[in-house]
């Protein structure tokens, strides 16, 4: 058997750990509570008003059971609005509120740190070349996700 140091999936899971821990510690440090998938719902719904949860779910690479968590805490926090959609009585489309832009003006700088402290072992270069393999890693298994990214 391999080390754990030797398996990429053990690699993933302490990367992830020290992203989100990187990702709380920044934006708590000016005042926000917000998750990383809450921050990512949050940005995606701004960039695209109207879009249902399915759609959501799909784009941030999110399982559409439990999306439904996630929009009901923006909810609650009055960052977005949920409505009915007027194409589809079963569907919600969803809004971001004017607190929901604030919060990402005011939080983005964080959110932007908190990515160069997570690679603030690489050079420039190498910090490059992890993001390039990861994309191509992450394509490359999308579809055996539980929650594939759906562009």
């Amino acid at each position: 058997m391999k080390d754990n140091n030797d398996m990429p999936g053990h690699l993933a899971r302490r990367f992830q750990q020290i992203a989100v821990a990187v990702f709380l510690a920044e934006v708590g440090d000016v005042g926000f509570d917000l998750t990383p998938v809450q921050y990512a719902a949050l940005a995606t719904i701004k960039a695209n008003p109207g879009l249902d949860q399915v759609t959501l779910a799909g784009l941030i690479a999110y399982d559409r059971t439990t999306i439904t968590g996630v929009i009901d805490r923006l909810v609650q926090k009055g960052l977005i609005e949920r409505r009915a959609s007027p194409r589809d009585r079963r569907a919600r489309e969803l809004e971001i509120t004017d607190e929901g832009r604030r919060t990402l003006r005011k939080i983005t700088p964080a959110v932007e740190s908190a990515q160069r402290i997570m690679l603030r072992g690489l050079s420039a270069k190498e910090g490059e070349e992890l993001m390039r393999l990861l994309r191509k890693a992450i394509a490359a298994g999308n579809e055996l996700s539980r929650a594939p990214l759906r562009e």
